[in-house]
């Protein structure tokens, strides 16, 4: 209420500690991530392909301690046929089309292609040359992939 009033987080004090500020708090020691759905195969003739103005059917909210975490939750949220964030178990990916054009190319399943890749042995700065994905990213989902192999 207070922000909508134009009050900054500065002047506010924390209602519990009456000692910090609002933007001191709540600490942060969560990560969240919201991930759109994007159900493009109901259509007839839709291109899975996205651009600027696409609109989502929907989305999830993942809370957790890790980015890794929380995309393997919203990943599972979003599709509940899958056990997180894989890449060719997924079945999203395609053996016809050379992964490197999966990559290039943003569609609802890309996500999954970078996963695969990074699986397969690629680099974080080949992934991040095809994509443009910032490489902070790239690296969590790197770390994913090696944990999925060090479990198998």
């Amino acid at each position: 209420t207070k922000l909508s009033l134009g009050k900054d987080l500065v002047s506010i004090r924390n209602s519990v500690t009456k000692t910090t500020t609002a933007c001191f708090e709540p600490s942060l020691d969560y990560c969240v991530v919201k991930m759109p759905r994007w159900d493009l195969k109901k259509f007839n003739r839709v291109s899975n392909k996205l651009g600027s103005s696409m609109l989502s059917v929907g989305e999830v909210m993942a809370i957790g301690r890790s980015f890794e975490e929380v995309i393997q939750k919203a990943c599972r949220m979003v599709n509940p046929a899958l056990d997180g964030l894989g890449g060719f178990e997924s079945g999203l990916t395609s053996d016809e089309i050379p992964l490197e054009d999966q990559l290039r190319t943003p569609t609802d399943t890309r996500l999954f292609a970078v996963q695969r890749a990074l699986e397969e042995g690629w680099t974080v700065d080949k992934v991040h040359e095809c994509t443009k994905i910032d490489k902070w990213f790239l690296s969590k989902l790197e770390n994913i992939a090696r944990m999925r192999k060090a479990c198998v």
